[in-house]
Protein backbone atom coordinates (compact mmCIF):
# COMPACT_ATOMS: atom_id res chain seq x y z
CA UNK A 1 0.00 0.00 0.00
CA UNK A 2 1.77 2.52 -1.25
CA UNK A 3 1.35 6.24 -3.55
CA UNK A 4 2.98 4.32 -6.26
CA UNK A 5 0.40 1.77 -8.63
CA UNK A 6 2.72 -0.51 -9.88
CA UNK A 7 2.32 -3.97 -8.16
CA UNK A 8 -0.83 -6.04 -9.10
CA UNK A 9 -1.61 -6.88 -5.87
CA UNK A 10 -4.83 -9.15 -5.97
CA UNK A 11 -6.60 -7.11 -3.51
CA UNK A 12 -6.68 -4.55 -5.41
CA UNK A 13 -9.91 -3.39 -7.56
CA UNK A 14 -10.72 -0.87 -9.97
CA UNK A 15 -10.98 1.42 -7.21
CA UNK A 16 -7.80 0.44 -5.23
CA UNK A 17 -7.28 -1.92 -2.21
CA UNK A 18 -10.85 -2.96 -0.75
CA UNK A 19 -11.14 -1.66 3.26
CA UNK A 20 -11.08 -5.32 4.02
CA UNK A 21 -7.41 -5.38 2.56
CA UNK A 22 -6.46 -2.03 4.82
CA UNK A 23 -7.90 -3.83 7.76
CA UNK A 24 -5.51 -7.30 7.04
CA UNK A 25 -2.31 -4.92 6.55
CA UNK A 26 -2.58 -2.47 9.31
CA UNK A 27 -1.07 -3.17 12.21
CA UNK A 28 -3.20 -1.52 15.25
CA UNK A 29 -6.14 0.51 14.41
CA UNK A 30 -7.31 1.59 10.87
CA UNK A 31 -7.69 4.81 11.25
CA UNK A 32 -10.58 6.86 9.09
CA UNK A 33 -9.85 10.03 7.68
CA UNK A 34 -13.79 11.35 6.27
CA UNK A 35 -12.20 14.60 5.43
CA UNK A 36 -10.81 16.20 1.75
CA UNK A 37 -6.54 15.90 1.89
CA UNK A 38 -4.33 18.65 3.17
CA UNK A 39 -1.62 19.92 0.48
CA UNK A 40 0.74 22.61 1.29
CA UNK A 41 3.05 24.54 -0.92
CA UNK A 42 7.01 22.63 -1.50
CA UNK A 43 9.40 23.46 1.69
CA UNK A 44 12.83 23.96 1.65
CA UNK A 45 13.16 21.89 5.06
CA UNK A 46 11.55 18.45 3.18
CA UNK A 47 14.97 17.73 2.09
CA UNK A 48 16.27 18.94 5.52
CA UNK A 49 13.89 16.85 7.55
CA UNK A 50 14.87 13.70 5.32
CA UNK A 51 18.52 14.49 6.01
CA UNK A 52 17.86 14.50 9.58
CA UNK A 53 15.77 10.49 9.16
CA UNK A 54 18.57 9.34 6.93
CA UNK A 55 21.29 9.68 9.60
CA UNK A 56 18.41 8.12 12.27
CA UNK A 57 17.89 5.15 9.91
CA UNK A 58 21.90 4.74 8.96
CA UNK A 59 22.26 4.65 12.80
CA UNK A 60 20.32 2.28 13.43
CA UNK A 61 20.70 -0.53 11.02
CA UNK A 62 24.36 0.49 9.18
CA UNK A 63 25.37 -1.72 6.26
CA UNK A 64 22.14 -3.31 6.34
CA UNK A 65 20.61 -0.33 4.47
CA UNK A 66 20.95 -0.85 0.80
CA UNK A 67 19.14 1.76 -0.38
CA UNK A 68 17.73 4.64 1.13
CA UNK A 69 16.09 7.37 -1.26
CA UNK A 70 13.81 10.46 -0.83
CA UNK A 71 10.65 9.61 -2.71
CA UNK A 72 7.11 11.28 -2.96
CA UNK A 73 6.13 14.58 -3.14
CA UNK A 74 8.11 16.14 -0.84
CA UNK A 75 11.11 14.92 -2.66
CA UNK A 76 10.43 17.42 -5.57
CA UNK A 77 11.11 20.65 -5.55
CA UNK A 78 8.41 23.03 -6.33
CA UNK A 79 5.82 20.42 -6.21
CA UNK A 80 2.45 20.33 -3.62
CA UNK A 81 2.41 17.83 -1.56
CA UNK A 82 1.11 16.52 2.21
CA UNK A 83 3.53 17.26 4.91
CA UNK A 84 4.98 13.58 5.29
CA UNK A 85 8.39 12.73 4.05
CA UNK A 86 8.12 9.37 1.98
CA UNK A 87 11.44 7.26 2.48
CA UNK A 88 12.28 4.50 0.37
CA UNK A 89 14.75 2.02 2.20
CA UNK A 90 15.72 -1.64 0.93
CA UNK A 91 17.07 -4.60 2.84
CA UNK A 92 17.89 -8.03 2.07
CA UNK A 93 15.37 -9.66 3.41
CA UNK A 94 12.36 -7.35 4.74
CA UNK A 95 10.04 -10.83 5.83
CA UNK A 96 12.82 -11.56 8.62
CA UNK A 97 11.87 -8.98 10.70
CA UNK A 98 13.82 -9.45 13.31
CA UNK A 99 17.01 -7.86 11.25
CA UNK A 100 15.69 -4.53 10.90
CA UNK A 101 12.63 -4.08 13.15
CA UNK A 102 13.90 -3.59 16.62
CA UNK A 103 16.86 -1.25 15.59
CA UNK A 104 14.23 1.01 13.85
CA UNK A 105 11.88 0.63 16.52
CA UNK A 106 14.61 1.41 19.17
CA UNK A 107 15.18 4.62 16.82
CA UNK A 108 11.85 5.82 17.03
CA UNK A 109 9.82 4.30 14.19
CA UNK A 110 6.54 2.33 14.68
CA UNK A 111 5.73 -0.64 12.30
CA UNK A 112 2.14 0.35 10.61
CA UNK A 113 1.53 -2.14 7.89
CA UNK A 114 2.55 -5.39 6.70
CA UNK A 115 2.25 -6.40 2.78
CA UNK A 116 4.59 -9.02 2.49
CA UNK A 117 2.93 -10.29 -1.21
CA UNK A 118 3.63 -6.52 -1.98
CA UNK A 119 7.70 -7.06 -2.20
CA UNK A 120 8.21 -7.74 1.07
CA UNK A 121 6.61 -3.81 1.80
CA UNK A 122 6.38 -2.67 5.19
CA UNK A 123 5.58 0.90 6.24
CA UNK A 124 6.92 2.38 9.47
CA UNK A 125 5.71 5.92 10.81
CA UNK A 126 8.24 8.41 12.05
CA UNK A 127 7.06 10.14 15.59
CA UNK A 128 9.16 13.32 15.45
CA UNK A 129 7.66 14.47 12.29
CA UNK A 130 5.47 13.04 9.94
CA UNK A 131 7.73 10.45 8.32
CA UNK A 132 6.52 6.95 6.12
CA UNK A 133 9.46 4.74 6.06
CA UNK A 134 8.24 2.29 3.16
CA UNK A 135 11.01 -0.90 3.34
CA UNK A 136 10.86 -3.78 0.60
CA UNK A 137 13.56 -5.91 -0.62
CA UNK A 138 16.31 -4.96 -3.03
CA UNK A 139 15.77 -4.85 -6.54
CA UNK A 140 11.66 -4.53 -6.22
CA UNK A 141 10.00 -3.41 -9.20
CA UNK A 142 8.16 -0.11 -6.72
CA UNK A 143 11.93 0.66 -5.33
CA UNK A 144 12.16 1.85 -9.45
CA UNK A 145 8.63 3.17 -10.06
CA UNK A 146 9.26 5.29 -6.75
CA UNK A 147 12.08 6.47 -8.01
CA UNK A 148 11.87 6.48 -11.52
CA UNK A 149 8.51 8.50 -11.24
CA UNK A 150 9.91 11.09 -8.50
CA UNK A 151 13.16 11.58 -11.28
CA UNK A 152 10.73 12.02 -14.16
CA UNK A 153 8.74 14.89 -12.04
CA UNK A 154 11.57 16.22 -10.81
CA UNK A 155 12.91 16.85 -14.82
CA UNK A 156 9.54 17.00 -16.62
CA UNK A 157 7.92 20.11 -15.45
CA UNK A 158 4.93 19.14 -18.04
CA UNK A 159 4.19 16.18 -16.16
CA UNK A 160 4.78 17.95 -12.38
CA UNK A 161 2.46 20.62 -13.46
CA UNK A 162 -0.29 17.40 -14.44
CA UNK A 163 0.55 15.64 -11.63
CA UNK A 164 0.01 18.77 -9.18
CA UNK A 165 -3.04 19.25 -11.25
CA UNK A 166 -5.21 16.26 -11.06
CA UNK A 167 -3.74 15.99 -7.18
CA UNK A 168 -5.06 19.30 -6.27
CA UNK A 169 -8.61 18.29 -7.77
CA UNK A 170 -8.58 14.96 -6.12
CA UNK A 171 -7.56 16.30 -2.89
CA UNK A 172 -10.78 18.58 -2.57
CA UNK A 173 -12.87 15.53 -2.31
CA UNK A 174 -13.90 13.68 1.23
CA UNK A 175 -11.95 10.67 1.49
CA UNK A 176 -12.79 7.88 3.97
CA UNK A 177 -9.01 6.26 4.22
CA UNK A 178 -6.00 8.24 3.03
CA UNK A 179 -5.54 5.40 0.86
CA UNK A 180 -8.60 6.13 -1.24
CA UNK A 181 -7.22 9.37 -2.37
CA UNK A 182 -3.73 7.41 -3.39
CA UNK A 183 -5.40 4.98 -5.01
CA UNK A 184 -7.32 7.84 -7.44
CA UNK A 185 -3.93 8.86 -8.30
CA UNK A 186 -3.46 5.61 -9.86
CA UNK A 187 -3.74 6.46 -13.82
CA UNK A 188 -1.85 10.07 -13.51
CA UNK A 189 1.15 7.90 -11.73
CA UNK A 190 0.93 4.81 -14.44
CA UNK A 191 0.53 7.58 -17.43
CA UNK A 192 3.99 9.65 -15.93
CA UNK A 193 5.75 6.46 -15.05
CA UNK A 194 5.10 4.79 -18.92
CA UNK A 195 6.65 8.29 -20.20
CA UNK A 196 9.65 8.15 -18.03
CA UNK A 197 9.89 4.07 -19.43
CA UNK A 198 9.47 5.38 -23.20
CA UNK A 199 12.35 7.87 -23.14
Amino acid sequence: MTDMTSASDTERGDQGFSEQHLRDVVIGELRRHDAPITLIEYSADWPVQYEHEERRIREALGDRVLVLEHVGSTSVPGLKAKPIIDICLAVDDPDDESTYVPALEAAGYVLRIREPELCGHRLFHGTDIAVHLHVFAVGTSEIDAMVRFRDRLRSHARDRELYAEVKTQLASRTWVYVQNYADAKSDVVKGILARATEE
